[in-house]
Order: structure tokens, then C-alpha cells, then sequence
């Protein structure tokens, strides 16, 4: 990427990366959907009619077309790039992957898996794209989906009880039900960086990856080191000359445990997927995982330390999802796991200053309070002599120049590449930028300026038959997403069958519903530790969005049970029943 375009990303035009993107990749381009068109002059004089349209073709639109087709509707989905996949659509860079572990990383749909193998615990970013191809192939998505799509506009007419969707290339749409499945980590966000345009080397941030950039043989400065710079220090760090980790909060690394796959051992275990699935989709977190039920502080240090080695080995997340039960509530519970956990990268890492800024002895911000990265040798490729650790939050950045980077003492780093892994405008960032507007004309992004508001996640009031996926108010961020989208794709469609069974016209959250909502998530939280740090999780990464709790953090069954009981007897929701008599 040259530095122009990376000023670009700066300024938050999402939709010009996704058109850099779309011009390396070809899978889904000579593949557009046989009865509609790519970008062209003539869409403006066709309106595609259809029962609902859904926005965003990651998981969580491939789930909704399903589900919506399963229901008798029509459906049509535009995606703004060449093809499936949502994140992984976007996220090429070395040693880009999930964290989430097989088989729970995959859609809840027999017919995909049951022919569908992966080849490690953890797969990585190229067999996921191979994972969605497979999928379109089973379902047959592409005859309902509409690429180069890029919706800008969204309007609800009250008369007619329809949305109308444009999109930058010229497609009109109008559907009864709109679905936003935009995704969560989609807006590409670059930190306003002083000088940023006087760098004469190359910038490439992590969520538009220069497939052509070779790190061998170059001094290479990473900025961030949340899960995607982990992954990218683990690939880098063995291929350039030199890396410069910067670092303002350090990510509380668990150990992956990488694995290969079989396809026998897989096959053997699809006669338990049903069960399994079926259990994730019950539990706290998305996975089939028993809570622990003792308090840190109840047991012996012994006990203690048993119970962490034991879960520490399982590998991916289990020491988070199996700790004590006051970890994330009391103050001290959580600094004795902080501390075992430093005491597990201490005998890695063993160099005393990279140590102490990666897990310094105190710790800069509460345990499981933040997401934590799975790594597979990341602490034995910072040991490296060519992998240098710079520390943001004691000396921070002044500005770009032309070699590099200058810090605020002094020093200047010279850099024939810098890699971006600053993340996105998340859990937000590409809802608000869609041009959705409530039935008053307001634009969401107008009406969430001072907070977001939602009903259960995924309706807003003011926008009637609209339906949010993989959203802020609901578990999303603590949980297995695709856990959680197809909860929320569900719910989202089991009201719209109720819609049509009954004829109604509309449907709205109504403000107070809203209201009480946001109530219930704060309340939540209270007595945890949660809202002491700042991360994506809660809109802080980004300077100007305000600061809050948008995560339900009381898990995904009691989510979903809470949801269905007020969906039960449309509770909270204004209807329009479409009847002069209004019955």
C-alpha cells in the first residue's frame, strides 16, 4: 500500500479499501449472481424486489439468506466486495487465523458439515475462504447475492411499509424486512497519526494486506499488539531483519495449542456435533465448557494452581472460560491469576526488559477484562535478537518522518516498512456508516452520536422491520461469534415469521423498551471489573465515539432465553398490524 492510500484508510473510507481489496482477489467475480448485474448504469432503472434484504455476505448474511430462504421468503444480499467470507474476506495477512477452535467455528447447518473437514484446531485464514466457497456450493448463495454492492442508502417508506436500500454503484432496493449484517470488526480504523504522509516507506495496515510485501530482509515497525499483532509478530518476526514491536497495552496471551486435524477423527466426531453444537449454543460462552464453581479465594493455593495448569494446557481459551468465579469480580482473585498467568510467559520470555513491558510484574489492566490472544511461539519469537519491544505507554509517539518513526525522547526508528494492526472502527463503525435513517430521516450514525441504543441487540426503535446481527447490546464481544449470529439470525427471524403468520405490517422497539435494555446491560456489570478497562470491546479505541458498556455480559443462554421470552408476546415492541380496526 503506498502512503497515499494509507491516508485514505486514516480518513475512515472503509469503502476504498474494500475497492484496493476486490482488485486482488478473483473467486466470486465472474461469478455474480445470474439474474442481477454487477455495478452498472442500468440498475437504477431495475428495483430488485424481494421480502427481505440483507447487508454484509460474512457469516452472519450467509446465515440470515439461509434462514430466511428456510422460512418461504424471498431474499437478496449486497455485499460491498467480490465475494463471501466478511472478515476473512479481508484479513490476508501472515498468519491471519481464528481463534476460535473446530468444531465450533462453522455454521450450524448439517448439510455444510457434514462433507467439510478442516485441517487444524485453529484454522487459518486461507482454509476459512475455502470453508465459505464450500458453503456457497452447498446452499447455492451466489444466485442471491449481489457483490460490488456498497449500500450508502436506506429509507423506510410508512406508506408503503418497505424499505428502499441504494448502493454507491447504482442498485435501488426495496424488501418488507431489512437485515444488517455488516459485521463487527469491519471498518478499518488508522489513528490520526502526526506526519503520517511524510513516511517515504511502505504502510500496510493489517485489514488491507499487500499481498506482494515481502518482510524478508527489512526493518519492519509494528504498530499494536492486540490479537492481530500477535499473529503478525509470530509471522514477521522470523522473515524480516529486523521487527520493532510498539506496544501501548500488551495482550494477556493464552497458549493456542495448534494442532493438525484429520479428516478421520472429524468424520467420527460429526455423529456428536448436534449434541455439541447444541451445547455451545446453551452455554455461558459459546462453548460446551462447564463454568467453574469455587471462588479463587475459597480454595488452597494448591487447588489453585492445580486447576490453572490443568486448564492452561488444554490450550485456546479455556483458562478465561474456566476461571474461578470471582476472577472477573474480585480484585484479588484476579491479580493471583494475573500473576500465575506472568509466571507461565516468564519462563518464555526471558528477556528482563522485553518481559516487563509484554507482563510487567503490575499488571496495566484487569485479567479476562480485555480479549485474550491465542499464541503458538509468540514469547519465543519476542526473544529473538532481530525483535525489539518499544514501549508506547512510557514513551509514547511524536510523529512520522521520513525514515521512520520519532518518539517523544528522541530516538528515531528507521523503518523501511510500517504494519498498521490498529484495528477497526468496531462493534459501531459499519452500522453507522451504511446511511440507514429511521422513519423520521434521521441517520443512525446522527442518533447514536451520544449513545448506542438498541432492543435485545437487534431491533432499534425508529426503524421498523429492521433487524441487527453480530451487534452491540448483546453478548457479541465476549463470545464465539458464530455462536451468538446464528442465536441473533434466529430470533431476528423467528419475528418475522411471526409477522407474516399474522399479517402485521411493522414492527418497532419501542423507546422505553430501549431504555430498559441499556438499564439491564449496566446493571450487569456492576460489582464486576469490566468497566475499568477500555478496549474495542466498548467503543474506546476510538477517540470520539463515547465510551460504554455495550456487551451483555451475562452469556449467550441466558441472552437468548431473556430475548425469546419477550419475543414470545412481541413485549416491548409497537406493531403495526395493518388493519384499520388494528386488530
Amino acid at each position: 500500500m503506498t502512503v497515499e492510500e494509507s491516508i485514505i484508510l486514516s480518513n475512515g473510507e472503509a469503502a476504498a479499501a474494500e475497492v484496493t481489496q476486490t482488485t486482488e482477489r478473483t473467486p466470486a467475480e465472474s461469478l455474480l449472481p445470474h439474474n442481477t448485474q454487477s455495478a452498472s448504469s442500468s440498475n437504477t432503472q431495475t428495483v430488485i424486489q424481494v421480502d427481505a434484504l440483507v447487508v454484509g455476505a460474512g457469516f452472519s448474511g450467509i446465515t440470515a439468506i439461509h434462514r430466511l430462504r428456510e422460512a418461504g421468503l424471498t431474499v437478496k444480499c449486497m455485499e460491498a466486495s467480490g465475494d463471501f467470507g466478511g472478515v476473512w474476506n479481508f484479513n490476508r495477512y501472515p498468519g491471519a487465523g481464528v481463534d476460535v477452535e473446530v468444531p465450533f467455528y462453522q455454521l450450524n447447518i448439517p448439510e455444510v458439515y457434514r462433507d467439510w473437514t478442516f485441517s487444524e484446531r485453529f484454522p487459518g485464514h486461507e482454509e476459512l475462504r475455502s470453508y465459505v466457497a464450500h458453503i456457497d456450493k452447498k446452499l447455492g448463495l451466489q444466485r442471491d447475492t449481489i457483490f460490488h454492492a456498497t449500500v450508502n442508502d436506506a429509507s423506510w417508506d410508512l406508506h408503503k411499509g418497505r424499505w428502499t436500500v441504494r448502493t454507491e454503484q447504482g442498485h435501488t432496493a426495496s424488501a418488507k424486512y431489512l437485515i444488517l449484517a455488516s459485521g463487527l470488526l469491519h471498518r478499518i480504523y488508522t489513528p490520526d497519526f502526526p506526519g503520517l504522509s511524510n513516511f517515504s516507506g511502505d504502510i500496510h495496515h493489517s485489514a488491507a494486506w499487500n499481498q506482494n510485501f515481502s518482510a524478508k530482509g527489512k526493518k519492519i515497525g509494528l504498530i499494536g499488539a492486540g490479537s492481530t499483532g500477535v499473529q503478525l509478530t509470530q509471522s514477521l518476526g522470523k522473515a524480516a531483519a529486523e521487527l520493532t514491536v510498539l506496544v501501548r497495552r500488551p495482550g494477556y496471551c493464552l497458549p493456542m495449542k495448534q494442532r493438525t486435524l484429520t479428516p478421520q477423527e472429524q468424520h467420527e466426531w460429526k455423529r456428536l456435533y448436534p449434541l455439541m453444537l447444541k451445547a455451545a449454543r446453551e452455554s455461558h460462552v459459546g462453548f460446551p465448557v462447564p463454568a467453574t464453581t469455587k471462588a479463587a479465594l475459597d480454595v488452597s493455593k494448591e487447588e489453585r494452581e492445580q486447576h490453572w495448569a490443568y486448564t492452561w494446557e488444554q490450550g485456546g481459551f479455556s483458562f478465561g472460560m474456566q476461571a474461578f468465579k470471582d476472577a472477573s469480580r474480585n480484585k484479588e482473585s484476579n491479580e493471583l491469576m494475573y500473576q500465575y498467568w506472568r509466571s507461565r510467559v516468564a519462563s518464555r520470555l526471558t528477556d528482563p526488559r522485553k518481559l516487563e513491558v509484554m507482563a510487567p510484574e503490575q499488571k496495566p489492566y484487569y485479567f479476562i477484562t480485555k480479549r485474550l490472544p491465542l499464541e503458538q511461539d509468540y514469547y519465543e519469537v519476542l526473544n529473538q535478537d532481530n525483535v525489539h519491544v518499544h514501549d508506547l505507554s512510557k514513551i509514547p509517539l511524536k510523529s512520522f518522518t521520513s525514515n521512520g518513526l520519532l518518539m517523544a525522547d528522541g530516538t528515531e526508528y528507521e523503518f523501511d516498512a510500517v504494519v498498521l494492526a490498529t484495528g477497526f472502527d468496531s462493534i459501531t463503525g459499519s452500522l453507522t456508516q451504511l446511511g440507514v435513517k429511521d422513519k423520521h430521516g434521521v441517520d443512525l450514525k446522527t442518533l447514536w452520536a451520544d449513545g448506542v441504543k438498541t432492543y435485545m441487540g437487534i431491533t432499534i426503535s425508529g426503524f421498523p422491520n429492521m433487524f441487527v446481527v453480530y451487534s452491540p447490546q448483546a453478548p457479541t464481544p465476549f463470545v464465539n461469534a458464530v455462536t451468538i449470529l446464528e442465536a441473533q439470525v434466529e430470533l431476528a427471524v423467528d419475528i418475522i415469521k411471526k409477522m407474516e403468520e399474522k399479517g402485521y405490517k411493522s414492527i418497532e422497539a419501542t423507546k422505553e423498551a430501549e431504555s430498559q435494555w441499556k438499564k439491564d446491560l449496566y446493571a450487569m456489570t456492576e460489582g464486576t471489573l469490566f468497566p475499568f478497562t477500555d478496549s474495542w470491546w466498548n467503543n474506546a479505541n476510538v477517540p470520539g465515539k463515547k465510551a460504554e458498556i455495550l456487551a451483555y455480559v451475562a452469556g449467550i443462554k441466558h441472552y437468548e432465553a431473556k430475548c425469546r421470552s419477550l419475543v414470545e408476546g412481541l413485549q416491548g415492541f409497537e406493531v403495526d398490524f395493518g388493519r384499520e380496526d388494528g386488530t
